[in-house]
């Protein structure tokens, strides 16, 4: 990650090295899909699959959108705002992958995990950059 504003950033101690980014987020987006995958061969016809597919894919709309809100627009507290909604949506999402699928909502634990962590890191920034 080579972007000037984010090198200039007061971070928070635990702050991983960047090259940890990359790595972590390709092996949970690969949970993530074939998450995805079971849920949704668990049969689409089914109300409570479409019920977790629709709250699935508006966590991944706010998993897209803090990027730009954090580096387009360099704003850890808009960014912040969004990750607590991700937050919230991925348990729903777990919940919800879990009365259909134990895998499916297992394998979505480092994703949660993981945001878990990034929320820690945006407030940090937040905090220590105000």
């Amino acid at each position: 990650m080579n972007n000037p504003w984010y090198e200039t950033l007061i971070k928070p101690e635990l702050t991983p090295p960047s090259w940890v980014f990359g790595p972590a987020w390709t092996i949970l987006y690969i949970l993530i899909l074939i998450s995805l995958i079971i849920i949704w061969r668990s049969g689409i016809w089914r109300r409570e699959v479409k019920v977790a597919i629709y709250i699935f894919f508006v966590q991944i709309v706010l998993n897209i959108i803090w990027s730009p809100l954090f580096f387009t627009l360099q704003s850890p507290f808009l960014a912040f705002i969004d990750i607590m909604m991700l937050w919230a949506a991925i348990i729903f999402t777990i919940f919800n992958f879990f009365k259909i699928s134990k895998t499916a909502g297992w394998l979505l634990i480092p994703y949660i995990l993981w945001v878990s962590f990034a929320m820690y890191l945006n407030w940090g920034i937040v905090v220590g950059n105000v």
